[in-house]
């Protein structure tokens, strides 16, 4: 690969770091907003919805971090 070629992937790097940061920490939040909710809702559809939300947003990152690496080791 020429220097040309891991230079944009580096972009593409670049851009899934600040991507996974983004998705991670709005899985925080939710997480955050999941743990905190009171008892007597934890069984509504607004928790289930929550927590479906929580299961998409850790899947999403976990794919940012495999694209990442997948992309390191095609560029080193």
């Amino acid at each position: 690969m020429n220097n040309k070629r891991r230079e944009l992937l580096k972009s593409a790097i670049s851009l899934l770091d600040r991507a996974s940061s983004i998705v991670n920490n709005a899985l925080d939040q939710e997480q955050d907003c999941l743990d905190n909710m009171p008892e007597n809702l934890q069984m509504s559809e607004r928790y289930e919805n929550m927590e479906a939300a929580v299961d998409c947003l850790e899947e999403a990152a976990s794919h940012l971090d495999d694209a990442r690496s997948r992309i390191a080791e095609a560029s080193a």
